[in-house]
């Protein structure tokens, strides 16, 4: 049986993922990169789930882990470039730009500035940045002179820096599209909690099932291929013009609320992957 190595470390999701993958047969299991450096082989797969650091300052260690599991032959699912580009913004404004897929038009805020190349109305946040952790909202210049001062001893932007990005209005709902191959195999609409802009479910949005428009289905799959990778939630915004990517998220949380009306997302993702075949789970 081909070993499915799930590289990362304690996210909730990695787990459940091996474990679902498991009881759908596949030989999957969840590996730390040092012990995926030792286990995985020619024929393989590694698939990488490493997640942004809880300190918003960088990617989770465990890159090499993806480069030596290729070097040994094993089949390698978002691989090094694809995390990075999905995990640091600035990458993935510039993938997404060369691609003509529409996002916010963005700017770095190198670590200690003090103004922002970009007008308000914009939003502050972390260039490695997840959960809805220190994205702050500036409608005017006052704002953003009074974030960023605010901002100046977080370790996060002393270390990395920041990324500001135009505002987009929002009725406070999007929609998570999760993308595996060229696929997608889960969605849901977040929609924020009263009195909040931000629809992370960190921050106590709730979810609804969705069915999502061909439009917006096409539109996460040329962010996915944009950025290189292969199984990535891509969160989107509706706008009077369609829709626009707000993020990629390359170590994507998510469970069987993100079933599609009829799905599996586990079995979906691992079809779309070409991990299992239909006639094998029939």
């Amino acid at each position: 049986m081909t070993l499915i190595g799930i590289v990362g470390w304690h996210q909730e999701t990695n787990r459940q993922l091996a474990e679902a993958w498991r009881e759908r047969g596949l030989g999957a299991t969840l590996l730390t990169p040092p012990r995926a450096m030792l286990a995985l082989r020619a024929g393989d797969v590694a698939l990488g789930r490493l997640d942004v650091l809880p300190t918003l300052d960088g990617i989770e260690p465990g890159l090499v882990a993806l480069r030596v599991a290729a070097n040994a032959g094993a089949r390698v699912l978002n691989g090094p470039t694809a995390l990075a580009n999905a995990h640091d913004k600035i990458a993935t404004a510039s993938c997404l730009r060369h691609a003509r897929v529409p996002h916010p038009l963005s700017t770095f805020v190198p670590p200690g500035s003090r103004e922002v190349r970009l007008p308000p109305p914009l939003v502050l946040k972390p260039r490695f940045g997840s959960w809805g952790r220190d994205v702050l909202r500036c409608e005017t210049p006052a704002d953003v002179e009074r974030t960023l001062e605010e901002l100046r001893d977080r370790p996060w932007f002393r270390t990395s820096g920041g990324i500001a990005q135009e505002l987009i209005p929002t009725s406070g709902v999007d929609l998570r599209v999760i993308i595996a191959g060229s696929r997608m195999v889960g969605a849901v609409e977040r929609i924020a909690q009263p009195g909040e802009w931000r629809t992370n479910v960190s921050l106590g949005a709730a979810r609804r099932q969705v069915d999502p428009p061909d439009e917006a289905v096409r539109l996460a799959v040329a962010a996915v291929r944009a950025i290189g990778a292969e199984f990535v939630g891509v969160d989107l915004l509706p706008t009077n013009e369609g829709y626009i990517v707000l993020e990629v998220n390359g170590a994507v949380e998510f469970d069987r609320t993100y079933d599609l009306p009829g799905g599996d997302v586990y079995l979906d993702a691992a079809l779309a992957l070409d991990l299992v075949s239909r006639q094998a789970v029939a």
